[in-house]
């Protein structure tokens, strides 16, 4: 079992165990994903270079198809499945990175997370990601590995997921706290949403500490605890209380979950639907939306 903090690995610590190959009990995932308006496809990026060894981890293909809303959790099943495909079992050591260009990590928490929900805590983000990688000169690849496929054995935690009906009833028993991964924009309303058809808001009475706040934003690595846990605490977040993170679709949202679980806190739960269920099924009196304002005049 991993410590808290080999929960994040460093650049330095996955090139040393690359010098001989992936060792069989490691499995490296490129997790690349982008959001609809940056115009990039993860999958095309990982097939042009990635680091040595990674199979790639599609979380608009591990999800539940016939949700109406994106990337949605798959059920046990799938994941075990997908998992095993890429030749996962409980045994492995999960590494897990993605190519933000601009702060280290966007998507690999999410892949963390989702190995955390179907019972395998032996997961690691990469520090800085692929961006710090090539920063330092280290290996890239475009050969694309077949590994193995073998038995992953999923055991569902469903206190780290959340619903729709969740965050509904906590608005009147108000529960547990609810933090807001999204730039201040977008959860203010001031600026628009990356997905058509959905406006900017948040849930009300949920926290503002987005995801770009969390990392050094000269490097791009997480900034140390004592700094993350300042973060939480001015931004009115209480650590020993029940915490649940939410975003725009489930993503980022699990970076603050990260940012908690680093800080000592392992069971903050992710709204996988986020803002954008929340928008298309709640009601104006549910959120705060100005553009349900500007239509009301």
């Amino acid at each position: 079992m991993l410590t808290k903090a080999s929960a994040l690995v460093t650049t330095k610590w996955l090139h040393n165990v690359l010098k001989s190959g992936v060792p069989k009990d490691i499995r490296i995932l490129d997790s690349s994903f982008h959001l609809p308006s940056s115009n990039r496809n993860g999958r095309l990026e990982y097939e042009e270079k990635h680091i040595p060894g990674a199979s790639y981890f599609d979380i608009d293909e591990c999800c539940d198809k016939s949700s109406p809303y994106g990337h949605m959790l798959p059920d046990t099943k799938h994941f075990e499945q997908y998992a095993g495909n890429l030749g996962i079992d409980l045994s492995t050591h999960v590494v897990v990175y993605d190519n933000s260009v601009n702060y280290g990590f966007f998507s690999a928490p999410r892949i963390w997370w989702m190995f955390r929900v179907f019972g395998h805590e032996t997961v690691s983000v990469l520090d800085g990601g692929f961006m710090k990688w090539c920063s330092e000169g280290l290996p890239t690849t475009s050969e694309v590995v077949h590994v193995p496929k073998t038995i992953f054995h999923g055991l569902y935690h469903p206190h780290l997921v959340k619903s729709y009906e969740d965050i509904a009833n906590n608005l009147k028993d108000n529960s547990f706290q609810l933090m807001d991964a999204r730039g201040e924009g977008r959860f203010m309303g001031t600026k628009p949403e990356p997905r058509e058809g959905i406006e900017p808001g948040h849930i009300p009475d949920s926290k503002n500490l987005c995801y770009q706040d969390i990392v050094d934003k000269e490097s791009g690595v997480m900034l140390d605890v004592k700094e993350i846990k300042k973060l939480f605490n001015e931004t009115g977040i209480d650590l020993s209380k029940p915490l649940v993170s939410t975003c725009g679709s489930g993503v980022t949202a699990c970076c603050t979950a990260f940012a908690a679980y680093l800080c000592g806190k392992e069971d903050v739960s992710v709204y996988d639907g986020s803002w954008t269920e929340w928008y298309q099924r709640s009601t104006p009196d549910m959120r705060f939306c100005p553009s349900d304002k500007k239509d009301s005049k």
